[in-house]
């Protein structure tokens, strides 16, 4: 079986599509460098896996792998997250925090959602890009950094900036490589695939059967559209594991929206002569 030949520790980008060996080749292509890299894909994708899986397998995976979300982070928080600070810097500041920058030293940080941080930090964010130093929030001693930076974003970055939501500068120094990360409905070819891994998973977890999935079955998920990407899939197969253990799913097993978009396809192709 081919998820049985995806046996290398850490995370798996299991697949063999085009577009998942094109994206393969280019991360192993970047492994090892030090260049900063920025991840594009639309939501559920797997931004963090692609990140964490340059990290796991390059030479830096000793070192700490640091996923911060620069939207889920209140703007009077971010700076001392990213930075740390010494006691006393600011009001409740009682003791010394070490940033994110700093704890990742050695390894890699992962900005997910970049376009969510706000332009003022953008500023400082690109000086440490350059100069590859942080000082803590109330402190004057400058600490170097060995560290990689991966951001991720699920919009168009360079129409961002032209609309002044986003530094072109800031833009310009993560985007000397740049990874897309192709959408499930871009690889239904891997749906098989990521349904058997998904599935054990969540059987193992929940202490259930894995659901078996008959040929005549994919199809129905195959012309789903999967908006929600492969994270609506993983979502749809605990879900079916939980609600039908160990039962051969049904087209009425699923939920309405594929159900209906199997019925669709079905009736399209019975159209044709």
């Amino acid at each position: 079986k081919e998820l049985e030949a995806h046996t290398s520790p850490g995370p798996r980008i299991l697949g063999n599509t085009p577009p998942i060996l094109k994206m393969r080749r280019v991360l192993h292509q970047v492994m090892d460098t030090p260049t900063d890299i920025l991840l594009n894909g639309e939501t559920g994708v797997g931004k963090e896996l692609v990140a964490r899986y340059l990290h796991e397998h390059s030479i830096r995976k000793d070192k700490n792998f640091v996923a911060i979300n620069c939207g889920a982070i209140p703007e009077n928080l971010i700076e001392s997250e990213l930075y740390g600070h010494e006691a006393g810097a600011f009001t409740g500041a009682d003791k010394i925090r070490i940033g994110k920058f700093e704890h990742a030293n050695g390894g890699t940080l992962f900005l997910d959602e970049i376009e969510s941080m706000p332009m003022g930090l953008q500023v400082k964010i690109l000086r440490v890009l350059e100069e590859r130093q942080v000082e803590r929030l109330g402190a004057n001693q400058l600490i170097p950094l060995d560290i990689r930076i991966i951001a991720a974003t699920k919009v168009d970055l360079k129409a961002l900036s032209e609309q002044g939501g986003f530094r072109r500068d800031l833009l310009y120094r993560l985007n000397i490589v740049s990874i897309d990360i192709p959408s499930l409905r871009d690889r239904t070819d891997n749906i098989p695939l990521l349904f058997e891994q998904f599935a054990l998973i969540a059987a193992a977890g929940c202490d259930r059967e894995s659901i078996p999935l008959s040929p005549e079955k994919i199809h129905e998920l195959m012309v789903h559209e999967w908006p929600g990407n492969v994270r609506e899939l993983k979502n749809l197969i605990e879900r079916l594991v939980i609600m039908t253990p160990g039962k051969e799913i049904t087209a009425k097993s699923l939920p309405a929206e594929i159900y209906k978009a199997q019925i669709k396809s079905e009736t399209i192709l019975d159209g044709i002569d």
